[in-house]
């Protein structure tokens, strides 16, 4: 028999299938072992086909091949072809996807858990223990041993080992005796395993509305085929009830489920509701956990030990057959398009495993991407509406804040007064406040008065932050991680005249201290959540009303459910409207929703303070009134114009070399290659090529970057001009070419 393969660390232009001889028991999905190149060094590969013949010469063998308990199920091969074939990945970056790395060590590591039980009847064991010289036990250690297991009959080894006196030696002694005798088993290493304890079987109350909406999902749950829908609701509507609805029913068809969420909505919280609903048929899976923890995970879902799989990105890749729904919640979220490769999209991979399970792809949000709600307006998604907040409360009354009025007035604090007074009233009342300010650090810029320098990062073409400590502090470089002293005088002209401009959490905080000194403020952002432990750990203290204000960046604004918070805050509202990026407005409208959102979800009701230096943006405007719809069909009319997503694809072509010589010499190569193919057959296609242009931010750590912008439809031709061009520019080892279909920011 012979079986062709594909390489795990190929380079991409010799990416694809090679033949070897293979015994007969070989099958499509193993991972196997094979000499490669003329040294025959054993590489790891992944079988994709089977044959009987081989037309060519002096075929090596397959050398060997791994647990089959780790092979590839056909639907997961399958997927990996695809990956390849729609991202324009290797097959092998494809495969460490979806087959975590533990299972491709030739030792995987399986935990064992050692138990160790009493041989002995009580009667032998007490005239064991009574017995002297040869016939009884010398070692004191082995009596404790026996004593031990005599009085709880098995323990787990090290549970014995840590009794005073007792070593392993006394243990593997009577282990060779056959006074005991050593089990063992594998042991699941499940962080989430307590929730599953408490059991929560109560039954889901929807209102009418919900009610409506879930009568939508089900029906499409019914169906014999693939198909998608979007439930749209408001912030605070109870989007979770529905799902959590159609959950319970695709599971009592006898199917499976995947729920996606975004990482920063993954909290102990929502993580409890699951598991304590559906018992320990549930699988959890996020880049917190630690690679025997994912491996677990993934070895427990493949025997079928679970229905319901919730977690981040990379959790779509569970291997879970029989699926009946697959759930992207927050389904607008940025984080859910991988930025290294394989560069996918987590919504394809959904479709593409919904198509093969005949399953129902279920998006969820309050503010979907235009593409999705496109796609839901034109038929292509089932749309499923949900207008109004649960139990009948009201959505926030939002204030917008101009800032410039504040600076005339002489007030130059990011506090504005509103915002003062309101959070003021907030504690008068014991309630909680939210805000939110998308910048980390103390002040965003430090430049000289004198010479007009501003102080930047050496291995980045961007400034470097301020950020405030007990040391004196330090300027940081956001995109590498340099760091270094505050200078008492410009490095360029040595004038003692540096400024420190804008602000950012750091230094919010320290208004907020000084003003209302009264509120405790708990800030989280990335300088402070360092581990998954500390963030969910400040969720919780916030819930339990240790602290008045959450202060922090975009982990506050999305996903939380804090019944006491009547105050949101945001502090820049315009910040991210204006970057070099078509999708600007959008991603602004969702982040100012999402965040009025969090304020009064429980009777109190609530307000949001957006402070802005634009006022009168119709952005803004339109997402303190939440309306997204009236937001959609002005975006959409631009989109249409001008030629955007949904109407058209977008790829980005980027190189990067550490030599800018170099890299500036190979984009002219791309730009004109590009050309010349499409003056050929592939012009008739429709193409608007833009650059070669410096990428927004030029240099990072040390490597400089050159794009070009491409507007196509994409389809099989159009992959395999970019194909052809990724082979040809994967040969050279001083600049690396990346392609990015649709990229997230352009």
């Amino acid at each position: 028999m012979y079986c062709e393969v594909y390489l795990f660390d190929a380079p991409y232009h010799i990416d694809r299938p090679f033949d070897y001889l293979c015994e007969d028991d070989i099958r499509a999905g193993d991972i196997v072992k094979v000499p490669f190149g003329r040294a025959n060094s054993l590489r790891l590969a992944v079988v994709t086909r089977v044959k009987d013949a081989c037309e060519g010469e002096r075929i090596k063998s397959v050398h060997s091949r791994l647990d089959t308990r780790y092979s590839l199920s056909e639907e997961m091969l399958g997927l990996c072809l695809f990956m390849k074939g729609h991202t324009l990945c290797s097959f092998g970056e494809a495969a460490r996807s979806v087959i975590p790395p533990a299972a491709l060590s030739d030792i995987p590591s399986v935990k064992v858990k050692k138990t160790c039980v009493l041989t002995l009847s009580p009667e032998e064991a007490d005239a064991l223990l009574a017995a002297k010289g040869r016939a009884g036990l010398r070692s004191e250690g082995q009596r404790l041993v026996v004593e031990y297991l005599k009085s709880i009959g098995i323990a787990d080894i090290e549970l014995i080992r840590a009794t005073p006196g007792v070593s392993y030696a006394n243990i593997s002694a009577l282990a060779d005796k056959g006074i005991i005798k050593i089990i063992q088993s594998e042991s699941i290493r499940n962080p989430y395993a307590e929730y599953a304890r408490i059991k929560d079987n109560s039954e889901i109350v929807l209102s009418s509305a919900q009610q409506t909406a879930y009568d939508t999902i089900e029906s499409e749950l019914l169906s014999d085929e693939a198909r998608a829908a979007l439930l749209f609701g408001v912030t605070g509507s109870g989007k979770t009830k529905v799902i959590m609805k159609a959950i319970d029913k695709t599971l009592s068809e006898g199917r499976r489920v995947i729920m996606l969420v975004p990482e920063i909505a993954l909290t102990p919280q929502t993580v409890n509701i699951f598991c304590r609903r559906y018992g320990e048929r549930v699988a959890v899976i996020h880049s917190s956990l630690s690679q025997g923890e994912r491996f677990d995970a993934w070895r427990r879902i493949k025997r079928g030990e679970v229905d319901l799989v919730i977690g981040t990105r990379s959790a779509i890749f569970a291997p879970l057959d029989n699926i009946g729904m697959i759930v992207i919640d927050e389904e607008h979220e940025h984080t859910y398009k991988s930025e290294s490769d394989p560069k996918y999209h987590a919504r394809d991979i959904a479709a593409y495993r919904c198509g093969k399970n005949k399953a129902l792809m279920l998006l969820a949000s309050a503010t979907p991407s235009l593409e999705s709600f496109y796609k839901a307006k034109t038929g292509v998604y089932t749309l499923v509406p949900l207008r109004e907040r649960y139990g009948g409360v009201r959505l926030p009354d939002a204030i917008i804040v101009d800032m410039r009025e504040e600076l005339r007035l002489g007030n130059t604090s990011p506090i504005s007064d509103r915002l003062l007074k309101s959070l003021n009233s907030v504690y008068e009342n014991e309630n909680q406040a939210i805000l939110f300010l998308n910048r980390r650090g103390y002040s965003t810029q430090i430049s000289c008065k004198e010479c007009g320098e501003v102080l930047s990062c050496p291995r980045c073409s961007v400034s470097l932050t301020y950020h405030n400590g007990k040391d004196g502090g330090k300027l940081l470089c956001h995109m590498c991680g340099y760091s270094e002293r505050v200078p008492k005088v410009c490095p360029s002209c040595l004038a003692d005249k540096l400024s420190f401009l804008g602000y950012g959490t750091q230094k919010l905080e320290a208004e907020l201290n000084k003003y209302i000194p009264d509120m405790s403020v708990l800030r989280m952002d990335a300088d402070i959540t360092g581990t998954k432990m500390s963030y969910d750990r400040m969720l919780e203290d916030f819930r339990e009303g240790r602290h008045d204000i959450l202060l922090g960046t975009q982990m506050v604004a999305k996903g939380h459910d804090f019944p006491r918070v009547t105050l949101v805050g945001v502090a820049l509202a315009d910040t991210s409207l204006y970057v070099s990026d078509f999708r600007a407005a959008e991603k602004t409208f969702s982040l100012l929703t999402q965040v009025i959102g969090r304020a009064g979800r429980a009777t109190d009701g609530g307000i949001a303070v957006i402070q802005t230096y634009a006022p009168k943006n119709e952005v803004i405007r339109l997402a303190c009134l939440q309306d997204y719809e009236k937001f959609y069909e002005g975006e959409i009319a631009l989109r249409r114009e001008l030629s955007y997503p949904p109407f058209c694809d977008i790829v980005n072509l980027t190189l990067t070399s550490e030599d800018e010589e170099e890299l500036l010499r190979e984009s002219k190569h791309l730009s004109d290659t590009l050309l010349s193919k499409l003056s050929g057959e592939l012009g008739k296609l429709p193409f608007i090529v833009f650059g070669p242009f410096e990428a927004q931010v030029y240099k990072i750590n040390e490597k400089y970057r050159m794009r070009m912008v491409v507007k196509c439809k994409l389809n099989k031709q159009s992959r395999g001009l970019f194909h052809e061009l990724l082979c040809e520019f994967s040969t050279s080892r001083k600049v690396t070419l990346a392609v990015d279909m649709n990229p997230m920011t352009v």
